[in-house]
């Protein structure tokens, strides 16, 4: 199994985007990216730590490509937004790539270049030193597959992610209903 660490937003959301990927054995929301040491949720929600929210994919590089998982990335968050996701404001909300290799790095680049043309403004997405992960609180995990489901946020933003990966990656999509 290899790993993948990727900044979109609101992890709830990337979480739930790839969970539904074939060929992801395990996802982990977290934190990383920044200066304190085990940080709460409060504490990244305030905007002085550094983290980033973020999720750590496990994958498997002979069912699903690290390429590949850029490119779901890129195509299911708005890599044109700096420091946020639609409502969500904050350098905690970045777009961000935090490479674990040095080949990791190059096609993040190579990524960045790639899906450049299916935006209007430039990707404001960020390669990042890998640095310290901090493990979400309990209550993030697998968040989607429960009390997101009576969330009013993740309702409006979630289920719009999930039908862009299962149209325009429907061969990678380990569900194709609209609602996970």
């Amino acid at each position: 199994m290899e790993h993948a660490t990727l900044a979109g937003g609101c992890f709830w959301c990337t979480e739930a985007v790839f969970n539904d990927v074939i060929g992801v054995e395990t996802v982990e929301s977290g934190y990383i990216g920044g200066t304190t040491a085990n940080p709460t949720y409060r504490e990244v929600c305030s905007g002085n730590t550094g983290h980033a929210e973020a999720i750590r994919i496990g994958f498997d590089p002979d069912r699903v490509s690290y390429d590949d998982l850029l490119d779901i990335f890129f195509a299911t968050h708005d890599p044109t937004q700096l420091n946020r996701q639609g409502n969500d404001v904050g350098t905690q909300y970045r777009s961000a790539i935090f490479p674990h290799s040095p080949e990791q790095e190059a096609a993040a680049k190579r990524a960045i270049e790639r899906n450049q043309p299916n935006w209007p403004a430039p990707i404001v997405t960020t390669t990042e030193p890998l640095g310290e992960w901090w493990p979400a609180e309990d209550y993030h995990q697998e968040y989607w597959e429960g009390e997101g489901q009576r969330n009013p946020y993740c309702m409006a933003v979630i289920p719009p992610k999930l039908q862009k990966l299962r149209k325009s990656f429907s061969a990678r999509a380990k569900s194709q209903t609209a609602d996970g």
